[in-house]
């Protein structure tokens, strides 16, 4: 894998949390800890799940050991396996199990994203997924004391999911590609 195979799989996911997750303020709790640099994008060469919970645990471990002043949270970008959203969405147990047995329960989440996101009960084409779509299978750890502090402060949390469908129906999917030429 050369430099620039490298390099574009933290780009995209860059441009994807700027334009869509920051720009459509899908997740109106990103843009102060993107613009403080607190955002730490890494990339797994990882080819099996096996060598993904093993680089899942590494930064894991780095996230719990960081202050979050420096490191609030991580996107963990894997190009190279669990491609098929449902061997991904199987693997998120395996990443919760693997949470817990660091001890980290309590402390750090696991959040998902892919490019062919699909909320169980929705069609494939549902534009509502496209709130969970990025441009490559990508596993968000996330502080539980960040989340709940920015929660805690945001008057109404339970309408962002309301929100965000309302303004991807809005966008519609040809507005999604759009962001992305």
């Amino acid at each position: 894998m050369d430099a620039t195979d490298r390099d574009e799989p933290i780009a995209a996911t860059r441009r994807w949390l700027e334009r869509a997750v920051i720009g459509l303020n899908l997740c109106p709790f990103a843009k102060a800890v993107y613009v403080k640099e607190q955002v730490r994008f890494v990339l797994s060469v990882a080819t099996t799940p096996e060598a993904l919970l093993d680089d899942l645990a590494r930064e894991s471990l780095l996230l719990r050991d960081t202050r979050a002043g420096d490191i609030d949270t991580t996107l963990l970008v894997h190009p190279h396996v669990l491609r098929d959203f449902l061997d991904y969405n199987d693997f998120l147990d395996a990443a919760d199990r693997l949470v817990a047995r660091l001890g980290l329960e309590g402390v750090l989440q696991v959040a998902s994203f892919h490019p062919d996101y699909r909320f169980a009960g929705t069609a494939q084409d549902d534009i509502a997924n496209y709130t969970n779509r990025a441009p490559y299978p990508t596993l968000h750890l996330l502080r539980e004391e960040s989340v709940s502090r920015a929660v805690a402060a945001f008057p109404d949390p339970d309408a962002i999911v309301e929100r965000n469908i309302a303004t991807l129906d809005r966008l519609g999917r040809e507005g999604w590609r759009k962001l992305f030429p």
